[in-house]
């Protein structure tokens, strides 16, 4: 039987074999992640330069931590965990270096029909750009990766409430940097 990574228990096999020295077995693991990790290493870092070092930062220490991986949540859970955190270290560097650039005041928001609709990607990336990182980490993977509240707390290593307070704070700070009007239709603007 070939495992998949998808599936828990053939993503727990994966990672036993690859723990246990089956280079084959790692290989598939990492190849599994890789585009998740940079894709979450993308939207908070911004750009793809400091992207590709996180992530590379980030594969390198989940091969390092693998032999001290002990499946008390999912290797996937892990690994976006220690995406974030090489994205993080990776926005820590890049404050202490000047930014080349672009002016900051040049227009970023397109609206499609002069309505609130369709936002440019390099628009979104733009208004996660002036997210304090908490709170980008949040959205990012709750919008971008899916995962759910309990999964975040973990990744994060923070309360599911803190979680659920993050990703609030964040989605209303990106309101008025993407140009919307108002709250979507159907998303609640008070916490139950």
């Amino acid at each position: 039987m070939s495992a998949e990574p998808g599936d828990g228990s053939a993503e727990n096999d994966l990672v036993a074999r690859a723990q246990s020295g089956d280079r084959a077995a790692l290989e598939r693991l990492l190849g599994s992640v890789q585009p998740k990790v940079y894709a979450v290493c993308r939207r908070l870092t911004g750009n793809d330069a400091d992207a590709a070092d996180a992530s590379q930062e980030a594969l390198i220490s989940i091969v390092r931590g693998l032999p001290r991986f002990d499946a008390r949540s999912r290797f996937s859970t892990w690994s976006y965990r220690v995406a974030v955190n090489a994205s993080l270290d990776e926005l820590r560097r890049r404050a202490r270096r000047p930014e080349p650039g672009l002016p900051h005041d040049s227009p970023t928001v397109a609206l499609v029909g002069g309505e609130v609709g369709v936002v440019e990607r390099l628009d979104v990336e733009a208004a996660l750009r002036h997210l304090p990182p908490e709170f980008r980490a949040a959205v990012v993977l709750r919008d971008l990766c899916q995962l759910d509240y309990a999964e975040i707390a973990e990744v994060l290593d923070i309360p599911p409430g803190t979680v659920r307070s993050r990703i609030s704070r964040g989605r209303a700070a990106l309101v008025p940097l993407l140009g919307n009007r108002g709250p979507a239709p159907d998303r609640p603007t008070e916490s139950p």
